[in-house]
């Protein structure tokens, strides 16, 4: 460890923790003979509500008049809509929907990204038992060929569409969507088609035609259809129930018990049509009676200026992002001392999901935080998926170091099964899934003969001596493999362990060598710190030239060597690499809606260069220890 490690080590031990009221899971575990291990937690799961709308009527009548949702309008003033503004509309809302027939057969495809119009639109079509699926703008905005849109809108079927803005969506509403299909603008219908206006949705009230649907409504009732990523193929539509929703937040609240002493307030840009962003962030707030404010920002360069703007005058009790988003944010915090004040004024936890975290961005915020304040501020995360509503495991007590994704929440099952020296995770529990909405042979493959949903994530013990020290994520059960030695590579660890050495060069990773006697490795580079090792290059120089610079390369293969001197075997050493200078392609299956890298789709694409990796003599585009 250097000094300056050390050093900061030390100061963060001696800083004192900011108090925060967290839950405390009591491991129990069972091991069978076959060295399955079945892990659940003493405590008990709280009661919770049958439906969502039960909390959204609880607190317009407890506090009527507090915020619920906030979002910044077109000239940049907050615009907000109290808890019994919010019923009030939802209900009027609720009764259009019941006049169009609408039901499980025909739902409401959302095609665009968060806003207070896709809240309530939701939130009215779970209120009287319509399902609704909210799917990724990246479908229509970024495709080309809207082929992941088409085979969603295909798969529904739905009766009602909605986008906010017709303009920018009405590529995609040409290609994708039925004429059979309302379709529903905020602003701006496509000229080609006709549309209904959102404001003529709010219309005539049916206070008892909307009480009767309500009634209606069970704990197995479909709330909504979220799609998965889609990194084996197209989306696949994961169904979520009342009981899946309501369950999980009372998961929640046994590990963040925090958010019962005071109404959270989340500034949050994760998207709504994901799990994280809507079921866990979105919900949290609502059943907590809290706060939300749409950060019309994100993890990108023209985002996070945005996401800054808003964090300096919003101050969040609990602050939610994907690493990368920490990341891109440091560099504000250390420039702005109104919004580092800000920001951290309030903060109880700092929550990151999605990925790991790397150590670097955490000791960065960590520091950040005890100059601002004289105080850490706890790092949170959780494991789950799109079918597990999605926690399914916490961590809701202090760690030193990032990757500690808890213990089973109150009311999960946790099965570990001993799979080529792994232990897969298999979960159950009110919070699952019951399946993928028409596609029955994929329900029957994500779950075993008792009932567990496949994760399809490796585990492993924080404290091999310890359960109640929690679990670290071992990697993609589908994505490990063998070398020709026989010698398992783990690529989810090394993924990270490989990113976290190159910073801040590297967005990501993809690493080949099934059956071949070493690793290498197709880098995704980010070109804006690349360009900083070669200055000269302008902005508007193309990747490949930067990526040529020598020095650029020299860089890399300094790098490339340090990460071999600290392997100890092939299974963790990378010996060549060949950086991309072509981003990875959603269309082609390469890159998920969320950005993620599917790596079978690039390896299959890629196949040229990986076989140019391995070639002999070495290509000049190789860089090699």
């Amino acid at each position: 460890m250097s000094a300056a490690v050390a050093s900061m080590s030390r100061l963060h031990a001696s800083a004192p923790l900011r108090p925060v009221r967290l839950g405390a899971f009591d491991a129990v575990l069972e091991r069978e003979a076959s060295g399955v291990i079945h892990i659940r937690t003493a405590q008990v799961l709280a009661p919770y509500h049958a439906k969502l709308s039960e909390p959204l009527e609880h607190w317009a009548k407890a506090a009527p008049d507090r915020v619920f949702l906030g979002q910044r309008d077109a000239e940049g003033r907050w615009r907000t809509l109290s808890y019994s503004e919010v019923l009030a509309l939802t209900k009027r809302i609720g009764a259009a929907l019941l006049r169009r027939g609408l039901s499980p057969e025909r739902p409401i495809a959302i095609i665009s990204g968060n806003d207070i119009e896709h809240a309530l639109l939701a939130l009215a079509a779970m209120g009287v038992g319509i399902p609704y699926a909210p799917i990724s703008p990246a479908y229509s905005l970024l495709s080309t060929d809207f082929g992941k849109l088409r085979a969603i809108i295909e798969l529904l079927t739905p009766g009602l569409v909605f986008a906010n803005d017709g303009g920018p969506f009405a590529r995609a509403i040409a290609a994708a969507v039925p004429s059979e299909a309302e379709l529903v603008v905020t602003r701006s219908p496509p000229g080609n088609r006709k549309a209904t206006l959102f404001a003529d949705l709010v219309g005539a009230e049916d206070d008892a035609g909307v009480a009767a649907a309500n009634a209606k409504i069970t704990p197995d009732t479909i709330a909504k259809f979220l799609f998965t990523s889609g990194s084996t193929g197209n989306p696949k539509g994961v169904i979520n129930t009342q009981r899946m929703l309501c369950s999980n937040q009372a998961m929640i609240g046994a590990g963040f018990a925090f958010v019962a002493d005071e109404p959270p307030v989340v500034v949050d840009w994760l998207p709504w049509s994901h799990t994280f962003g809507s079921n866990h962030n979105f919900n949290m707030v609502l059943v907590n009676g809290g706060s939300l404010y749409v950060d019309d920002g994100n993890p990108t360069p023209p985002g996070v200026p945005k996401t800054a703007r808003n964090l300096r005058e919003i101050a969040p009790t609990i602050y939610f992002n994907v690493p990368k988003g920490y990341e891109a944010l440091v560099p504000h915090f250390r420039a702005d001392e109104t919004l580092r004040k800000n920001f951290f004024s309030r903060l109880k936890v700092l929550f990151y999901a999605g990925a790991g975290l790397n150590q670097t961005t955490w000791d960065d915020l960590t520091q950040l935080a005890i100059e601002t304040t004289g105080e850490r501020i706890i790092f949170l995360s959780s494991l789950g998926s799109t079918e597990t509503s999605p926690l399914a495991l916490a961590c809701c007590w202090d760690f030193d170091r990032p990757g500690n994704i808890g213990l089973p929440a109150p009311g999960v099952e946790l099965k570990l099964v001993p799979n080529e020296g792994k232990l897969e995770a298999r979960l159950r529990g009110p919070h699952i899934t019951p399946g993928y909405w028409r596609q029955e042979q994929l329900t029957r493959d994500a779950f075993d003969a008792q009932g567990f949903y496949k994760i399809g994530d490796a585990l492993k013990f924080a404290d091999p001596a310890d359960a109640s020290k929690g679990f670290l994520f071992d990697g993609r059960i589908a994505e490990d493999y063998k070398l020709s030695t026989g010698t398992w590579v783990s690529v989810g660890p090394l993924r990270a362990r490989f990113i976290d050495h190159f910073a801040p060069y590297v967005r990501d990773v993809v690493f080949a060598g099934p059956d071949r006697d070493d690793i290498v490795a197709l880098v995704f580079p980010d070109v804006e710190a690349c360009r900083k090792l070669a200055p000269e290059h302008s902005v508007d120089a193309a990747s490949a030239a930067i990526l040529d610079d020598v020095r650029l390369r020299l860089k890399f293969v300094s790098l490339l060597q340090a990460l071999a001197a600290s392997s100890p075997g092939s299974s963790t050493r990378v010996m060549r690499a060949i950086l991309m200078a072509e981003p990875p392609s959603m269309d082609k299956g390469e890159m998920t809606d969320k950005g993620s890298i599917n790596q079978r789709a690039v390896l299959k694409n890629r196949a040229a260069l990986v076989d140019e990796l391995y070639a002999t003599p070495l290509s000049s585009r190789v860089i090699a220890i």
